[in-house]
């Protein structure tokens, strides 16, 4: 019983050596972790199917390769799940993507098969599948946000505004910040005046004169700061919509 334990460490240690090595450019590391857990891969797959899988003949079969070298890339010791564990979560994903690719009726697809399995190894249990869930989700959302913000610096750019000034053009203080949040709001729930910053790329600056308790001079100011949060307000980007925890 010791010696086995014994192995099953030895083997995950040196699993996190090769990891680790793929992940720094090692292209023999990474081909000998897909060539030695090619049994694991195709396994997860094969029970998401619920059929038997061969490498080279079904699609299903790649796109597991595929997946798993996708959690090579992807996977950081820091969550708490092992690899495999982290590695059956991503392919079990990426065969859901697949089967709704292939049928946008979602009664065809094969939940309960990706459901948390205990193999008879012990490698994958619900536990870790659920640390696994969580560290995928995690890095999921933090690449949507990143595409959120790629997604912004394209549509400020049309306004003369870089993304990356705005560090140095934000208020210091809080309560300049929620001067300015509050601005932003009054222009999304003003039609005319949206339609003015949006047609003219500009602030109606005398209009909101009137409707806010923000001199003109500060308006000024802080003009493409408000700009940028009048458009992550209107835009797809609740990432960014949640950040400023505005409810709409």
């Amino acid at each position: 019983m010791t010696t086995q334990l014994a192995k099953k460490t030895d083997e995950r240690n040196q699993l996190a050596d090769l990891i680790k090595a793929a992940q720094n450019g090692d292209t023999e590391a990474r081909e000998q972790v897909l060539h030695d857990y090619r049994p694991f891969f195709l396994r997860v797959a094969s029970s998401s199917c619920r059929r038997y899988l061969v490498l080279g003949r079904d699609d299903e079969a790649s796109i597991a390769m595929i997946a798993f070298n996708e959690a090579i890339d992807s996977y950081s010791s820091e969550g708490g799940a092992s690899f495999l564990s982290f590695a059956e979560i991503v392919i079990k994903r990426r065969m859901v993507d697949y089967f709704r690719r292939q049928s946008r009726r979602t009664d065809e697809i094969p939940l309960s098969s990706f459901e948390s399995e205990e193999y008879e190894d012990g490698v994958i249990n619900k536990i870790e599948a659920k640390e696994a869930h969580n560290v995928l989700q995690i890095q999921e959302e933090a690449e949507e946000r990143r595409e959120e913000i790629f997604r912004l610096d394209q549509l400020l750019s049309s306004y003369g505004i870089r993304f990356s000034e705005l560090i140095k053009i934000s208020p210091k203080h809080q309560d300049a910040r929620d001067r300015a949040l509050q601005v932003a709001k009054i222009l999304v729930n003003t039609p005319e005046f949206l339609s003015h910053l949006t047609n003219k790329k500009s602030l109606p600056l005398k209009e909101l004169e009137g409707r806010v308790e923000v001199s003109r001079k500060t308006l000024e100011r802080q003009r493409k700061y408000i700009i940028t949060l009048t458009l992550v307000l209107i835009g797809d980007f609740y990432h960014l919509q949640e950040y400023l925890n505005r409810p709409l």
